[in-house]
């Protein structure tokens, strides 16, 4: 009988801890499912956003943001295509992957009853090609592309391309935008053709002219416009295609570094808030959305990171200053000669076999 007590004993203690170890782990799951409704996780470029805001969208509306950052538009794309259900809330991406991200089934279409602010949305920045009706995207912030260096006063509506590869307007070393897209489109405009051809010929062209540069003595390498910056400031290197927002803060440090919108052209850009396809918080992530389109807070965002602000409430809120610095805002005469990048559908391929061919040779 002893033996028939303790085996039952031992059964009970066995089916105690079973179901405790049950509870725990539903209550864990709880807490972390808790813990996920209460934080937005937001994708977006580094160094994209005014870590003061941060800590004020947590106290206003209760949420909690992480950052999950990325470098390059095709780094964005393949961690999307590769991440789990509730991994990523909003996305923050260039208008000439929207469409591609679309078809990919990788964002959700936008309930914009939900983001109020929605109506300081500037003109110009609505239904657009890349999204007729704002369907999926709402914009953030917007730039361009060109070059920063370090050399001698030059006109900026004087400056070429070939100017940086010769060393025409600094005698260091440069370095190349790593997004596929961006330089291929530079190197179209650079030979003299539209920044989105299809053309297989003028492709080619633009290949070519890459690897000449890359073949280039004073070539340093593909860099992101963060690293490409930070290069230039610190004199390891002496120009680099960057982005308008991190030249403006390379200026504020070295008012001796210009940045120009080359002669023979550049490109527009918008970065837009999107949802998330596998989005765990959608009601977080409408919130961040609505939080960012605010008038102060797009005022905000826009001085920090040193990019224009679709924003047009925001517009009557920030100093003439701002407004006016042409590297930030560029001129009509700059205007005129940029485009945006259009969604190639089909043709994509070709810029992917001919990136692949400038990266391997």
């Amino acid at each position: 009988m002893p033996e028939l007590e303790n085996k039952k004993l031992k059964h009970f203690i066995v089916l105690f801890a079973f179901f405790a170890a049950l509870a725990i782990t539903a209550c864990l799951q709880k807490q972390e499912e808790k813990a996920l409704s209460k934080t937005v996780t937001v994708m977006l470029y580094s160094e994209y956003i005014d870590p003061a805001l941060l800590d004020d969208f947590q106290r206003k509306t209760g949420y909690k943001i992480k950052l999950e950052l990325y470098e390059a538009q095709e780094e964005m794309l393949a961690k999307l295509i590769t991440a789990k259900t509730g991994k990523y809330d909003v996305i923050i991406a260039s208008d000439v992957v929207i469409q591609q991200m679309i078809h990919l089934g990788l964002i959700a279409p936008l309930n914009l009853s939900l983001i109020p602010n929605r109506v300081n949305v500037a003109q110009q920045f609505r239904n657009q090609k890349y999204d007729p009706s704002n369907a999926y995207s709402l914009p953030y912030l917007w730039g361009t592309t060109g070059i920063l260096f370090r050399g001698k006063k030059i006109h900026p509506d004087s400056v070429s391309y070939s100017m940086l590869l010769d060393g025409t307007i600094t005698k260091g070393t440069f370095s190349l935008l790593s997004e596929s897209r961006s330089m291929l489109s530079m190197a179209l405009q650079a030979t003299g053709n539209s920044a989105n051809s299809t053309e297989q010929t003028e492709i080619n062209k633009a290949v070519e002219y890459i690897l000449q540069a890359k073949n280039n003595m004073n070539f340093a390498g593909f860099e992101n416009s963060v690293e490409g910056k930070a290069k230039v400031l610190s004199r390891i290197n002496g120009a680099a295609i960057v982005f308008n927002g991190e030249a403006q803060a390379a200026i504020n440090e070295d008012p001796t570094l210009q940045f120009v919108i080359p002669k023979e052209g550049s490109f527009m850009w918008v970065d837009a808030m999107l949802l998330s396809a596998k989005a765990s918080n959608v009601a977080g992530a409408y919130a961040f959305m609505n939080y960012i389109l605010d008038a102060n807070n797009g005022a905000r965002l826009a001085k920090f990171i040193n990019y224009a602000t679709p924003n047009k409430a925001s517009l009557k809120i920030i100093d003439d200053n701002f407004k006016n610095n042409r590297v930030i805002n560029p001129n009509k005469q700059e205007i005129k000669r940029m485009v945006f990048l259009t969604d190639l559908g089909e043709k994509e391929k070709l810029y992917d076999e001919a990136w692949m061919i400038v990266k391997t040779r």
